[in-house]
């Protein structure tokens, strides 16, 4: 028999095993990096022995207003040094946060609030009236604190106790709720679904914190970096980012108004190194008016996801001194579960073949288990950068599942796998590449049609900025492709050339029958919200 039959005495331990959460990062930081630079907005600056010391504040405050372990704790907040404690402490009183998007209804900040039932409410001072009135008539109503924010120039209303006042309340000795089991909970998301109602996404400590350590890797991320908040930290909790920049002793630098001046700002003036944004971030900068830029001698690494940037995205925003990386992912996978990994052999490429490449989806991060392309029956695709099938997530990096929903759980991890929705192929060496969401492919007379790929062609354009193509339907052919299209300032052309453009990329029956030319609409995480337009498109 081999020794290693005999396992006598080998058990878990306090000396051996520590459940995993992301409350690790910083208090480590707070020791190793107490006087390094920390959070930085405007003229706030904080150390790490700071951001730890108001997290234990935050923490005991919470404690002491009636905030329980597994009680949940709400934040309607842009990005905030305040956001950023949240996401600490929170957790460190035992409690769940939940991060709600600050551009919803009523009626939807009122559903989110009643079906997790939060405790107490976070909301900034200009956005009060709507916490107010998703709070109004209920019998047992959250208690709300108010933040304030100075650096915009934006006060306290007076009607609630401000945020800074709550805090000095709390202690700063206060010893920190560290979670008994991983598999606790930390964060509960709300899908941004166009139909029904939201579901509640819950994250625990073990998927957070790996998935902090996994996109370290991925981004090839050194000590300190310099992080610029423009994924808000409501949506997948910014894809971990504030847990994970305590681990690499880095700097969050806020940035409330996602502008192209705030951004060049930040990358010239603070040094910003990584930031994460959907592509209409990219398209604002590489459009930015001169008077809007500033000059930086450094390579900024931007990890974009949120939509299938446009092949002409990543070639005219390289050159500008910004390195993209795909990444893709959803609520329910924490933010990024792919990564266009980058191969040697790549870099040999001529600039649009390399272009090409960089608008892949890419290949599984490393705390993910295993991402396939399958069939209905869960069988994988060829890989022949044709087949089409869906997206399959397994692995750490998956949701907890959907709260108070057994149902719509079941349902997703059906088969062993998380279900994505989206369609794709599988190139021959592994790369997936999105086609679209199920509910948008197009198919015109029998043929498949990926609005992705003819988004890609009309963004070749020079005068085209944004565009979104959905299906408009057709006597002939059952659906035909119908774009929307937002124009450079200044640059102008008709619908006849748009078409004739695709038409010397495209098949025939992949090019656009109708081209409208209008601003897109747009989620606060800068998604084109392709239901407005199906609907817009039954009209043209």
């Amino acid at each position: 028999m081999g020794w290693l039959d005999d396992e006598t005495g080998l058990d878990k331990c306090a000396a051996n095993h520590v459940p995993l959460t992301p409350l690790s990062f910083l208090r480590r930081a707070a020791d190793i990096y107490a006087n390094r630079e920390a959070l930085v907005y405007g003229q706030t600056r904080r150390t790490y022995a700071e951001y730890a010391r108001r997290v234990s504040q935050l923490a005991s405050a919470l404690t002491g207003a009636g905030v329980q372990p597994g009680d949940v704790v709400a934040t309607i907040l842009p990005n905030l040094p305040t956001h950023a404690e949240a996401h600490f402490g929170v957790p460190a009183c035992g409690a769940v946060l939940n991060a709600i998007n600050t551009r919803l209804d009523v009626d939807t900040v009122r559903y989110i609030l009643e079906h997790g039932s939060a405790k107490v409410v976070l909301v900034d001072s200009a956005i009060v009236d709507l916490a107010e009135a998703a709070i109004a008539g209920r019998p047992s109503p959250p208690l709300l604190i108010e933040v304030p924010d100075p650096e915009a120039g934006i006060p306290a209303t007076g009607r609630h106790q401000v945020y800074e006042a709550f805090l000095a309340g709390g202690d700063p000795a206060f010893d920190w709720h560290m979670p008994q089991d991983e598999w606790e909970s930390l964060a509960l998301n709300y899908t941004s679904g166009t139909t029904g109602r939201p579901k509640g996404v819950v994250y625990h400590h073990r998927g957070a914190y790996l998935a902090a350590m996994g996109q370290v890797i991925s981004w090839r991320m050194v000590l300190y970096p310099r992080y610029l908040t423009i994924v808000p930290m409501f949506h997948c909790n910014a894809w971990c980012h504030p847990w994970m920049i305590p681990l690499m002793g880095g700097v969050v630098i806020c940035l409330r108004d996602i502008t192209a001046r705030g951004i060049y700002a930040a990358i010239a003036h603070e040094r910003a190194t990584h930031f994460g944004g959907a592509p209409i971030v990219l398209n604002t900068i590489i459009n930015a008016p001169d008077n809007e830029r500033l000059p930086f001698d450094h390579t900024v690494e931007v990890f974009t996801a949120g939509a299938p940037p446009a092949a002409a995205t990543l070639a005219a925003i390289e050159p500008l001194g910004f390195n993209v990386t795909q990444v893709y992912g959803l609520t329910e996978t924490y933010g990024p579960a792919t990564e266009c990994t980058w191969h040697d052999g790549f870099d040999a490429l001529p600039h649009d073949a390399r272009s090409a490449v960089k608008a892949r989806t890419g290949v599984l991060m490393p705390f993910m288990e295993d991402i396939a392309v399958t069939d209905p029956q869960l069988a994988p695709v060829p890989r022949d950068a044709a087949s089409l099938g869906e997206i399959m997530h397994r692995g750490n990096g998956v949701m907890k599942g959907y709260y108070k929903n057994p149902a719509a759980t079941r349902e997703a991890f059906a088969g062993g796998y998380f279900h994505s929705g989206d369609i794709a192929y599988w190139h021959e060496d592994g790369y997936i590449k999105i086609a679209d969401r199920a509910k948008d492919i197009i198919i015109s007379g029998g043929e498949n049609v990926s609005s992705v790929e003819v988004e890609g062609a009309l963004m070749h354009h020079p005068a085209v900025a944004l565009a979104a193509v959905v299906a408009k339907p057709d006597p002939k052919w059952g659906e035909v492709p119908c774009a929307f299209v937002e124009l450079k300032p200044g640059r102008s052309v008709s619908e006849d050339e748009l078409i004739a453009h695709c038409r010397t990329r495209l098949a025939g029956f992949k090019t656009p029958k109708h081209v409208v030319f209008q601003e897109l609409p747009k989620t606060s995480t800068g998604k084109i919200q392709k239901f407005a337009l199906r609907d817009a498109a039954k009209a043209v």
